[in-house]
């Protein structure tokens, strides 16, 4: 990189975080107008940014004397109202069923779950307790109770009749690939001096000249296959799953959902909480098939889906830093992420 492609480099890092700055100006006080819609705009509201996520969303805590609540500004490209509101049916109907790790939705004071502010939609649900685990952390009692409390989800959502078509997941690892082959193999990228992401992202590239062609291969013979479908969070991982003890006390974030096959989120979050820990793969997937048993065909996919998967997610990580240049609040965070991806592979090795 040439000194002047590092001081134009240098002057896009100082206006992003001058925009960052007057943005999250502009979102705290969009949330206070929010609140009015709940009646609830003399309460505390305490900023959390977007809580080490990547959507593009902003959370706040708001205090209660009895209860905190979460105000959510969903992405700003998510302007789907009606999709939104299907979610939180979907909540609701979990909550309903007595799924206590659900959170609540609220409704304005002229019953709508979904507020339009600030050219964003903003929900407010409780407040979860509890804290997520790391994977280098976490127990067999917590992988337990995490797997059978994703099975009790997964059966609140089961639809009657029940839904077939082919496996979404699948396709959407085929299309990574292709991405991979258009874009990304025969490519190498230009650094900052100082990207964290650097080390990681030459590892995954290397990595990927190896392992990538497992991905068509394992998925060919479920392309077309007819599978069970049925609503999925889609987006499960360890910093989703919140723990008192050893107890399951919220699933947060469903901003994910979508139909899909169970196995989705039975390996994304294998893959996040448990990664290659055998043992605690067994104690997972036991607990889960305790409340909902999945058939042989479905064990299988699970395993496709999740080596698979870790793939796609070194893929798209690329994707998103290097070839779309998508801008994160902390760069530093999304080479953490990549980090655990490449060490994860690495260890097939």
């Amino acid at each position: 990189m040439n000194p002047m492609q590092t001081r134009r480099r240098q002057l896009r890092v100082k206006l992003d975080d001058l925009r960052i700055t007057m943005s999250d100006k502009t979102l705290n006080s969009a949330a206070q107008t929010v609140l009015s819609q709940y009646e609830l705009s003399s309460l505390g509201l305490l900023p959390l940014g977007n809580r080490g996520g990547f959507s593009g969303a902003a959370l706040w805590r708001v205090h209660k004397l009895v209860g905190d609540l979460c105000l959510r500004a969903w992405p700003a490209d998510e302007v789907d109202r009606q999709r939104i509101t299907d979610i939180h049916s979907l909540m609701t109907l979990a909550r309903n069923k007595g799924l206590s790790f659900v959170p609540t939705v609220q409704r304005t004071f002229t019953g709508s779950t979904c507020v339009a502010e600030d050219n964003r939609l903003w929900d407010l649900t409780t407040w979860m307790p509890g804290a997520a685990t790391h994977p280098g952390q976490v127990n067999r009692n917590q992988v337990e109770s995490a797997f059978a409390a994703l099975a009790l989800l997964h059966r609140a959502w089961a639809p009657l009749p029940a839904n077939s078509g082919p496996c979404p997941g699948v396709w959407r690892r085929v299309e990574a690939f292709r991405d991979w082959e258009a874009r990304i193999r025969t490519c190498w990228f230009e650094f900052s001096a100082n990207d964290p992401a650097r080390s990681c992202a030459e590892r995954a590239w290397r990595l990927l000249q190896v392992h990538a062609d497992k991905i068509p291969s394992r998925l060919r013979p479920w392309v077309g296959r007819l599978m069970s479908l049925q609503f999925c969070l889609c987006d499960i991982w360890h910093d989703h799953v919140l723990f008192e003890d050893n107890t399951v006390t919220g699933f947060v974030d469903y901003g994910g959902v979508k139909i899909d096959h169970v196995a989705v989120d039975l390996a994304r979050l294998l893959g996040s909480m448990v990664e290659d820990r055998a043992d605690l793969r067994t104690a997972g997937l036991e607990a889960y098939q305790r409340i909902r048993p999945l058939s042989l065909q479905e064990e299988e996919l699970v395993s496709v889906l999740d080596e698979t998967g870790t793939l796609v997610g070194l893929i798209t990580w690329l994707k998103w830093l290097y070839v779309d240049s998508k801008q994160f609040d902390v760069r530093t965070a999304a080479a953490l992420r990549l980090k655990m991806l490449v060490k994860l592979v690495e260890s097939w090795e």
